[in-house]
């Protein structure tokens, strides 16, 4: 990696900001000033020090987001706000992307990481990771619905999903209202409304609360984010 992309990937400024540094001689490389910023380093060999310090630097981050409704699962629009707005500029250095996307007007669970490989695994078809959704419907939803699901259903592009695990939680008859939570196993676009629709009902809010082995954190109020544990990225990475 060039090192002034290590350096501003670290949090020191911009390149611009890193190349104004260098100059000051205060960056090191294995104990030898070096002022040239196209000059490569190995992040994971080479000891690199700034004014004596050494450099903490990450090469992957991982952060589980609570999203917002009226956010979009971008890294850029020129309409709406992205999920890398809501970043600090620190975290947003190391360019993380959202794991899938969400809804502009769905919440909950979105990972964000630069990790090109474990997004890979966890969004390919073939490995049928799970996703867990909490919903609000209108519309009584039956157990020949459950039934229905569990076959899975043909969406309105004539494509048959995977089984799924539709749960009702709560029937409001008068209201004609129902809640349910729903594991899918791929990641069609917008999937979750699309499946109920096929079964005659509306989604009228809708949340995810799990993608494989992680759980939305319930202490993340809607629109912030933290770090991932060591262990949750293991899990992650075994899913």
């Amino acid at each position: 990696m060039r090192l002034d992309k290590l350096l501003a990937h670290s949090g020191l400024g911009t390149r611009k900001e890193v190349k104004k540094l260098m100059k000051t001689k205060i960056v090191k490389v294995n104990g030898e000033v070096v002022t040239d910023p196209k000059v490569h380093v190995e992040p994971d060999q080479d000891q690199v020090s700034v004014g004596g310090e050494p450099l903490d630097y990450q090469e992957f981050v991982y952060f589980m987001m609570n999203k917002p409704q009226g956010v979009i699962s971008a890294t850029e629009d020129l309409m709406h706000e992205t999920v890398l707005d809501l970043l600090e500029m620190q975290d947003s250095l190391q360019e993380p992307h959202p794991v899938g996307r969400l809804d502009i007007d769905t919440e909950g669970l979105l990972i964000l990481t630069n990790d090109g490989k474990l997004t890979h695994r966890l969004l390919s078809p073939k490995k049928h990771v799970d996703k867990l959704y909490y919903a609000k419907v209108e519309g009584v939803v039956t157990e020949a619905d459950v039934d229905a699901f569990k076959e899975g259903v043909t969406l309105d592009d004539d494509y048959h999903t995977l089984p799924a695990d539709l749960e009702i939680v709560s029937i409001d008859e008068e209201r004609q209202l129902s809640e349910i939570r729903l594991t899918i196993r791929e990641g069609k676009f917008h999937q979750v409304k699309r499946m109920m629709q096929s079964v005659g009902k509306e989604v009228v809010y809708l949340k995810r609360l799990s993608m494989g082995p992680l759980e939305l954190d319930d202490k993340l109020e809607l629109g912030t984010y933290r770090e991932l544990t060591k262990e949750e990225i293991r899990q992650l990475k075994e899913a």
